[in-house]
C-alpha cells in the first residue's frame, strides 16, 4: 500500500477542571496553550489545545473539560497512555521538576526498553516522558525552546482484547509498519521522521472493561496529509466494513472518525489548514475562538473561562 500516514496528529483526552487542567500541561509540562475553544457539538464543554508554539501535528494533545461529567475508569478497549519525548539527559531534570510540583513520578522504562518516567495528570490520566534518542522519535516539530522541553507526542498505548485486528487496521490500511513485539506487547511505526510515530498495542488479557469519563483518553488522532488522502483513507475504511462519518470541519483540520476492530474510537484529521487560520502565530490560544454559528454565545462561554486560565497578554 502506497498511501501511509506520518503518525499521530493529536490525542483527546477528557478532563474536569479548566483551571487545574491547563495549569498542569502549560506550568508544569511546559506546553503552549495554541487554543482555547469549545466542542462544536456541544458547546457546554470547553476544548482545550496544547503542543508546541505552532501547534505543528504530531505535537498537540487536546482535552475536552466536562465540567461536573463522571470520572472515567481506564480499562479494556481503551487508548491508556500518552508518552511524550524528551531528551534522554532531561529526565533527571524533569525529574525534579515533577517532585517540586508535587507531582508522584516513578523511574519505569517503556517495555521496550527506554528510560522513561511514570505519572499522572490531575484527573488521573497515565502519562509517560520518554527518553528518545532516536533521531526519527527525537526531531521535534519546532525549535526548542530549552534544552529539556517536550519535543512533541512519542507515543499512545491501546489496550485491546483482540490485538491482532487493531495491528491489521494500523498496518493494513493506514500504512504503519510493525517495529518490535514482546509480549503482550507490540510496536507500530509510522512512516514519518517527526514527533508521535509510534503506536503500542497490548494485549488485555483479564483486565476489566473501562468507562469514558474524566482522566481518559477519548480518540486518538493520526495525519493526513492532503484532503485527499483522507478521501481515499475514508472509503477504503469503508470498504473493509467500518462505519466511518461523513467529513467534519473542525476549522483547524478536516476530521473523519471511526472505531478500530476493538471498538477505539479513532480520526484521520488532516494537517492543514492549522491552528493559524483565526489568530496570528503569535497570539496562538490567547482568546476564545468560536465557529459563527456560536458567536451569539460568545459573552457566556468567555464569563465561563474568566480567571481560569492563563490572561491573554
Amino acid at each position: 500500500m502506497s498511501l501511509a500516514t506520518s503518525g499521530l496528529h493529536h490525542i483527546t483526552a477528557i478532563a474536569s477542571d479548566l483551571g487545574r487542567n491547563a495549569d498542569f500541561y502549560t506550568r508544569v509540562l511546559g506546553l503552549c496553550l495554541v487554543k482555547r475553544t469549545v466542542n462544536f457539538e456541544a458547546r457546554d464543554v470547553y476544548h482545550l489545545y496544547y503542543g508546541d508554539a505552532a501547534g505543528h501535528p504530531g505535537t498537540i494533545v487536546t482535552f475536552f473539560v466536562r465540567r461536573n461529567g463522571p470520572t472515567g475508569r481506564i480499562g479494556d478497549r481503551q487508548a491508556t497512555r500518552i508518552r511524550f519525548g524528551v531528551p534522554p539527559a532531561s529526565l533527571a531534570w524533569w525529574q525534579r521538576r515533577l517532585v517540586d510540583s508535587e507531582v508522584d513520578a516513578s523511574d519505569e522504562p517503556v517495555w521496550c526498553g527506554a528510560p522513561a518516567l511514570s505519572f499522572a495528570d490531575p484527573d488521573g490520566l497515565p502519562l509517560q516522558l520518554v527518553g528518545v534518542s532516536d533521531p526519527v522519535a527525537d526531531r521535534s516539530a519546532g525549535a526548542a525552546r530549552s534544552p529539556h522541553e517536550i519535543r512533541g507526542l512519542h507515543s499512545v498505548e491501546l489496550l485491546v482484547p483482540d490485538p491482532d485486528a487493531t495491528v491489521a487496521l494500523f498496518t493494513d490500511l493506514l500504512g504503519f509498519s510493525e517495529a518490535l513485539a514482546r509480549r503482550p506487547w507490540r510496536r507500530l511505526i509510522a512512516a514519518g521522521s517527526g514527533p508521535g510515530v509510534f503506536v503500542d498495542v497490548r494485549a488485555a488479557a483479564g483486565m476489566s472493561s473501562g468507562a469514558m469519563g474524566a482522566g481518559c483518553i477519548h480518540h486518538v488522532a493520526v495525519r493526513a496529509q492532503t484532503d485527499h488522502d483522507q478521501i481515499v483513507w475514508q472509503d477504503r475504511l469503508r470498504r473493509s466494513g467500518l462505519d466511518v462519518t461523513d467529513i467534519k470541519d473542525r476549522s483547524y483540520f478536516r476530521s473523519i472518525y471511526f472505531h478500530e476492530p476493538n471498538g477505539i474510537r479513532c480520526e484521520i484529521a488532516t494537517d492543514a489548514p492549522g491552528f493559524a487560520i483565526d489568530e496570528s502565530p503569535d497570539e496562538l490560544g490567547r482568546r476564545l475562538q468560536l465557529p459563527s454559528s456560536l458567536e451569539p454565545a460568545r459573552q457566556t462561554l468567555e464569563a465561563g473561562l474568566a480567571g481560569l486560565l492563563p490572561s491573554p497578554t
